[in-house]
């Protein structure tokens, strides 16, 4: 079932959902000492999150961020589409990056109450998404279960900012230019006002840990290749899920490529999109969804030979 249009997620969407699925990306700022701004460029990861569409960005107190952006706020910073688990050495084997996104803007420091307000609103960001996935039904649990949460659940590695033991500085980014950077490598600009207006995907907090459950779960793959073979009529012979959105999923399909000279034929990964009868806009929504499409194809199979 390939999608129209509508059933593809805008740049910006994409990009706002890029940003609402990690938590830690690279920040980027101009070195300085004494003597001002050096020019060269001090590079380090560090942990976030975005509210009203602004990144608040969370600097170990002994980085040297800290010293640069008293010189220069000038920065920049680059988040890509975390892959977890299997995937991430598959993608790797296939030369296939993570899409990205690049933010340019400055960096801008918070003092008192608004450090306060910051760190309120991120325990509120994890209280909500722990309690969704507390009162999660057992077709939400059953997949999140295969997943490695310690690695893959925002709220868990978000946690720590408010529960470890060491000192932040809190910065928020205000930014000047987005671009989104495909799996290809291709740039594409996108319009602040279209950034400001998209909101991030319902799915999008948990969609790490719904993609590592799935891939980690030998019979939900197996319902992967069945979807290729069921919906998309590509005889597949492994899958994974790369992506998942309200409006579908995208699976990576071993499929027969195009033929050789000599006539033969050898198995490539190829992306593919499936989209949903409704839109998933809860997480229960998703994995009803899934569960019901995995019990159509598995029916499709069956009628389809005879059993």
């Amino acid at each position: 079932m390939k999608g129209s249009k509508a059933s593809v997620l805008t740049l910006a969407e994409k990009c706002k959902n890029i940003l609402a699925a990690n938590w830690q990306g690279n920040l980027n700022t101009v070195k300085a000492d004494a003597k001002g701004s050096k020019g060269e460029i001090y590079t380090s990861k560090v942990k976030y999150f975005v509210k009203k569409g602004k990144p608040y960005i969370w600097v170990p107190e002994k980085d040297l961020h800290n010293v640069n952006a008293i010189i220069d706020e000038r920065s920049s910073f680059a988040v890509a589409t975390p892959f977890p688990g299997p995937l991430a050495s598959l993608l790797k084997s296939i030369k296939k990056l993570p899409a990205r996104v690049a933010l340019t803007g400055d960096i801008v420091l918070l003092r008192d109450e608004k450090i306060k307000l910051a760190a309120e609103s991120l325990r509120e960001i994890i209280s909500v998404e722990q309690k969704i996935i507390k009162e999660s039904s057992y077709s939400v649990s059953g997949i999140l279960s295969s997943s490695r949460l310690g690695s893959t659940s925002r709220s868990d590695n978000l946690k720590e900012l408010l529960e470890g033991n060491e000192q932040h500085v809190v910065y928020k980014f205000n930014l000047n230019l987005c671009t989104y950077i495909d799996g290809n490598g291709g740039n594409h600009e996108v319009n602040l006002e279209d950034i400001e207006a998209s909101k991030p995907d319902p799915l999008s907090p948990f969609s790490t840990s719904l993609i590592d459950g799935i891939n980690q779960s030998e019979m939900r793959r197996r319902a992967l290749i069945l979807f290729c073979i069921t919906h998309l009529k590509k005889n597949a012979k492994d899958a994974y899920l790369l992506s998942v959105d309200r409006k579908g999923f995208d699976v990576l399909g071993k499929v027969l490529g195009p033929g050789q000279a000599d006539g033969s034929r050898e198995y490539v990964w190829k992306e593919f999109r499936i989209i949903f009868k409704e839109e998933a806009r809860h997480i229960e929504t998703f994995c009803r969804q899934l569960a019901q499409m995995e019990e159509e194809a598995l029916k499709n199979i069956s009628s389809f030979s005879g059993l």
